[in-house]
């Protein structure tokens, strides 16, 4: 990866029940291609007290991507979906023009110890589909292609890229990779690659340009074409990218749209909450943040 332009390392972030790593949006570089916010959660244990609680929300303009390492999470959104999450699938959730969703610890787990660990992830729609009907999906493990070579596993988690696509439902021209590696070897896939880049080191390292990169360090690209790399012994990435939108993003909270407008419509409507709600879960929300 000769290009490397940035390194964006994880910030903490608390989203309530605990700390996670926060990768976008970065000061320097809101968006990897259509990629507009990445979370890296845990990995953390919770107790028979404590659950992962993220009470009902709103969104436009996005899809939400969940990929778990570890744990489970149950998804109940307003308009009709309550599905389990568990290890290597995959929860698509596209707001359009407006979703309510919450995400919870199953209630067979709630009183038990557990873990969580995975990545939550917005991909910004493009200009014309930021108002479509919402739309969910759960995507098994065994719809996501998987294959190995020279000893790597490659799995393509959303998109399309090495002449193969996922199963996963996406709304423009991106990628989502999983690279493991035991040992360490040169890695050239530029030519399978387009757009901007983010290579995510979520554990072991990767050398490039002589310089070493390790754990929770994203490298920055404008040309996938040039990722070339060396990924060391016992290594996990994760490789985000795709080509960038002409129109600039705006994000507030949890809405997303090329349109201030359209924002701040979305907010005064969650204010007054005439969202639809979620069926089983109407009481609690999270109320739009309020300076103090």
């Amino acid at each position: 990866m000769s290009n490397i332009n940035l390194i964006i390392e994880e910030r903490a972030a608390d989203i309530g029940n605990f700390l996670v790593g926060r990768l976008l949006p970065f000061r320097q570089k809101r968006m990897v291609g259509p990629f507009i916010f990445i979370d890296h959660m845990g990995p953390v244990k919770l107790n028979e007290r404590n659950n992962f609680d993220v009470l009902p929300h709103p969104h436009i303009g996005l899809s939400t991507l969940t990929f778990l390492f570890e744990g489970s999470i149950m998804h109940r959104d307003s308009i009709g979906n309550a599905v389990e999450i568990t290890p290597g699938a995959v929860n698509l959730m596209t707001a359009g023009k407006g979703i309510v969703h919450s995400e919870r610890t199953p209630e067979y787990l709630r009183h038990s110890e557990k873990h969580l660990h995975g990545l939550q992830i917005w991909i910004a729609l493009p200009k014309h589909l930021e108002e479509m009907n919402p739309e969910f999906f759960h995507v098994s493990e065994k719809e996501i292609p998987t294959w190995e070579q020279n000893g790597i596993q490659f799995k393509l988690i959303a998109g399309e890229a090495f002449n193969r696509k996922s199963g996963v439902p996406v709304y423009s021209k991106l990628y989502m990779i999983e690279i493991k590696s035991k040992s360490k070897q040169k890695l050239t896939i530029g030519e399978h690659l387009y757009g901007e880049l983010g290579l995510y080191i979520l554990e072991g390292g990767v050398e490039s340009g002589g310089n070493v990169y390790g754990p929770k360090q994203m490298l920055v690209t404008k040309d996938g074409h040039l990722c070339e790399f060396t990924i060391h012994e016992k290594s996990t990435l994760y490789i985000f990218g795709g080509d960038p939108f002409p129109e600039e993003r705006f994000i507030d909270w949890n809405f997303v749209s090329s349109s201030k407008e359209k924002i701040e419509e979305a907010k005064q409507k969650w204010k007054i909450q005439s969202f639809e709600k979620i069926e089983g879960d109407e009481t609690d929300y999270i109320p739009y943040p309020t300076l103090t």
